[in-house]
């Protein structure tokens, strides 16, 4: 092989390991929803901590470079916190939470929830690579999360009154917003981002979309900004147990399907993302997906 050929295929060879290396791995979990509490209907809350040893257990054998829990660990508040997290801990590269509606259950100041969670803030950002994975907490304006006579509860009933009033579907009690402080800071990350060529994903308990009653309680807004930015990839969310898919806009919108459902099937996956594509690699009741960007 004379070396004019040689030169260009060795480039090529380092180009694709190079390529190869460039595949972040995360784990996924949503909705585990642990109590010590008998099963209701389809809820099995005991059986959430045999579940995430198991989920655990095969995201470690996987080697992610993280992983994500989307909100609800637990069902009522605290009180169950600790052997859910215990099972978390063991993961062996860094979990990520964000926070869901039941995690807020008998909490005092849910301003400080997240301090429990071992989370950085109530919001938040992780890079990896060419990535930027923004987490949302879209309780930050609900009822149960806010303390009577603040500002956010009256930018809650705010909402809550203009959703009354348009006969939206998700004025409902386990439903929440962000501020106009969140949606800001948002902004700012996402600029940045698209200034730096990086590639972002969101993560978020509640849905944006589809409006099914679950969504977040200012969707439309979260909404209206993402479609400003074409570096948002995809949206990822939780708390829809039964799992969803749709597009806003051409970008992929997926609500996980929660762990708490079922007695034995579990619910957990693998996502793996390069430059070209997302691949969620479902495990049990958790759909595989693989999209094209």
């Amino acid at each position: 092989m004379g070396i004019k050929v040689f030169l260009p295929l060795l480039f090529i060879l380092f180009y694709s390991m190079g390529k190869a290396q460039s595949v972040i791995r995360i784990g996924l979990i949503a909705d585990p929803q642990y109590a010590d509490k008998d099963t209701r209907g389809s809820r099995f809350y005991r059986n959430s901590l045999d579940k995430l040893d198991s989920a655990v257990t095969a995201i470690n054998r996987e080697g992610v470079d993280f992983t994500v829990m989307l909100g609800d660990l637990v069902d009522v508040g605290p009180k169950d916190l600790q052997p859910a997290l215990q099972r978390l801990n063991k993961l062996k590269s860094p979990v990520y939470n964000i926070l869901g509606n039941h995690d807020y259950v008998d909490v005092d100041d849910g301003g400080h929830l997240y301090k429990l969670y071992k989370m950085p803030n109530p919001y938040y950002t992780v890079e990896k690579g060419e990535w930027l994975f923004i987490l949302l907490n879209t309780n930050e304006l609900a009822d149960y999360a806010t303390k009577a006579g603040s500002g956010q509860r009256e930018a809650w009933k705010k909402i809550n009154d203009i959703l009354k009033t348009a006969k939206r579907n998700n004025d409902q009690p386990w439903n929440g917003g962000i501020s106009e402080k969140q949606l800001k800071w948002m902004e700012r990350q996402l600029h940045k981002a698209q200034s730096a060529s990086k590639k972002v994903i969101v993560f978020t308990h509640h849905p944006l979309y589809p409006e099914n009653g679950l969504e977040a309680l200012n969707n439309r807004e979260i909404l209206t900004l993402i479609e400003k930015y074409p570096v948002v990839k995809v949206v990822i969310s939780g708390h829809h147990h039964p799992g969803n898919f749709a597009t806003y806009k051409g970008i992929p919108m997926i609500t996980l399907e929660g762990m708490i459902e079922t007695a034995d099937r579990n619910a957990y996956g693998i996502l793996e993302l390069n430059d070209h594509q997302l691949d969620i690699h479902g495990e049990g009741r958790m759909t595989t997906r693989k999209i094209d960007f």
